[in-house]
C-alpha cells in the first residue's frame, strides 16, 4: 500500500490545497483509529493523504467495483457493509493488532459532518484493540448547499486537523454494552468538540449550516449489527 501515498499527498497538494494541522498529535508508532468527519466522497482519500502514517480505510463495499475496486484493494483499503458487518470490522481489529493504523468514519454516510451521531463500531474496534483514537476534523471538502454527491473543484482549500489523542477502555465491572456506549459517547465528544475548534480555527463552516455551527447537539448512536454489546 506504500506506493498509495504518494497519490494521497498529490490528491492533497497538486489537486487541491490542503492544509493540515496536528499531526504531531499522531502517536510514531502502535495502533492508532483515525476517526474523521464525513461530509463528501473524498474524505477518506483527503484524510488518508494528510495523515503522517499510512492507513487502511474502511471504505464502503459498494466502491469496490471495477477499476476503482482494484485500485482501492491494492492499496490495501478494506471493504464494509454500513449495515453491519462485524467481519470488517475484525479485519480492521488485525490491522491494529499488526500495530498499523486504520481510518474511519464513523458518521457511515454524509451529512453535516458535525459528528451528532456515530457509529457504536468506532468504539468496539476501539476497546477491542486497544488503539488510541485520533479525532480528524475535514473541512472543505463539501461547503455551503452543494449536494452530498457533489465534487470541490481542483484546487479548492481543504483543512485536515488531527486532534488530541484519546484511549477508551472497559472499566472493571462494567457491562458491554454500557462500556460500548460510554466509549462512543466519549469518541463523539471529542470528535466533535474538535470539529468546532477546527472550524472556530479556520473559519471554515461546516455544509449547510444556517444557524450557529457550534451550537451543542445531542448524541445518537448507532448500532452495529452483527457485534454484541459484550463482546470484548
Amino acid at each position: 500500500m506504500y506506493w498509495s501515498r504518494p497519490v494521497g499527498w498529490l490528491l492533497d497538494h497538486a489537486a487541491y490545497r490542503t492544509v493540515v494541522t496536528g499531526r504531531s498529535n499522531v502517536p510514531k508508532s502502535g495502533p492508532v483509529i483515525f476517526a474523521g468527519n464525513h461530509i463528501s466522497y473524498l474524505d477518506g482519500p483527503v484524510m488518508f493523504g494528510a495523515a503522517p502514517r499510512p492507513m487502511h480505510v474502511l471504505v464502503k463495499k459498494e466502491m469496490f467495483a471495477g477499476f476503482l475496486g482494484r485500485v482501492l484493494r491494492a492499496s490495501g483499503q478494506l471493504p464494509i457493509d454500513r449495515s453491519g458487518d462485524r467481519a470488517a470490522l475484525q479485519r480492521a481489529k488485525q490491522v491494529l493488532d499488526a500495530g498499523r493504523c486504520v481510518g474511519i468514519l464513523p458518521e457511515g454516510t454524509r451529512g453535516s459532518g458535525a459528528a451528532d451521531n456515530i457509529s457504536n463500531g468506532v468504539a468496539w474496534l476501539a476497546m477491542a484493540s486497544g488503539a488510541t483514537v485520533i479525532p480528524v476534523a475535514i473541512l472543505g471538502t463539501r461547503t455551503g448547499d452543494e449536494h452530498r454527491d457533489s465534487i470541490p473543484e481542483l484546487r479548492r482549500r481543504l483543512h485536515v486537523s488531527f486532534g488530541a489523542p484519546l484511549s477508551v477502555n472497559r472499566q472493571h465491572g462494567e457491562p458491554g454494552r454500557v462500556s460500548m456506549d460510554r466509549a462512543a459517547a466519549e469518541i463523539r465528544a471529542a470528535l466533535a468538540g474538535h470539529i468546532q475548534e477546527a472550524v472556530r480555527a479556520t473559519g471554515r463552516q461546516l455544509p449547510g449550516a444556517i444557524s450557529d455551527p457550534l451550537a451543542p447537539t445531542q448524541p445518537r448512536h448507532q448500532e452495529v449489527a452483527g457485534i454484541p454489546a459484550d463482546h470484548h
